[in-house]
């Protein structure tokens, strides 16, 4: 049993998680407890190691060894990072986890929902997120959003239209079979509305009332 608190952030590239992930951290801060923000894959140097093979390596990944790669450091990242920064009672607030494995590998590439899920929880020992905020948005006007962005794709990416509308199937299956975890967002809003939404929600999660925490907002 963890004492602190662990808020994922998910959806497809483009829907806004990094944006929202920084305004929920500077809320919590500005409350007072201590946050912890990092991301899957590369919240540690041997993370950042498997990043820069699953998203920039040039040339095929197998889809197996790609899941594979992202469990490996998952596996990391939850016992050198994640884990004891809960039992410190630390609010650890995270760029994708386990759910963008499922929707990604085992939607994205038909590796399937059930085995990908499997490999994660056994990467992580069974941890799941308090909340995980699913930004849903069109991969059309994703791809609008990172064309405007004026960078190279990485490998995910660069995908065809059909992987990610099959990968936002499957993020929005996960919430509608977890609604208690989940928090589905319209990233289509204004950045400012969607932290209030999500605000609103830890506020619960942190057994606060919705003024106690009102003067960080």
């Amino acid at each position: 049993m963890t004492d602190g608190l662990f808020v994922t952030f998910e959806g497809g590239d483009g829907a806004g998680k990094t944006t929202q992930a920084r305004l929920l951290e500077q809320w919590v801060a500005a409350a007072g407890r201590t946050v912890v923000r990092t991301r899957e894959p590369g919240g540690t140097e041997v993370g950042a190691l498997i990043r820069e093979i699953v998203l920039h390596h040039r040339g095929d990944v197998a889809p197996r060894a790609e899941a594979l790669l992202y469990a490996a450091d998952r596996a990391h990242h939850i016992a050198a990072l994640v884990r004891p920064a809960l039992e410190r009672g630390d609010v650890v607030i995270q760029d994708r986890y386990l759910d963008s494995s499922v929707a990604y590998q085992g939607a994205g590439r038909v590796l399937g929902r059930d085995e990908v899920r499997e490999l994660s929880l056994w990467a992580a020992e069974g941890l799941l997120p308090d909340l995980t905020v699913l930004l849903d948005l069109d991969p059309a006007a994703a791809r609008a959003r990172l064309d405007a962005e004026d960078k190279p794709f990485d490998r995910l990416e660069a995908e065809k239209e059909a992987f990610h509308t099959a990968v936002r199937a499957e993020f929005l299956a996960l919430a509608a079979a977890e609604p208690t975890r989940f928090l589905v967002a319209d990233a289509s809003r204004a950045p400012e509305d969607i932290a209030s939404e999500v605000r609103a929600r830890v506020r619960t999660l942190l057994g606060e009332a919705p003024d106690d925490v009102g003067a960080a907002d």
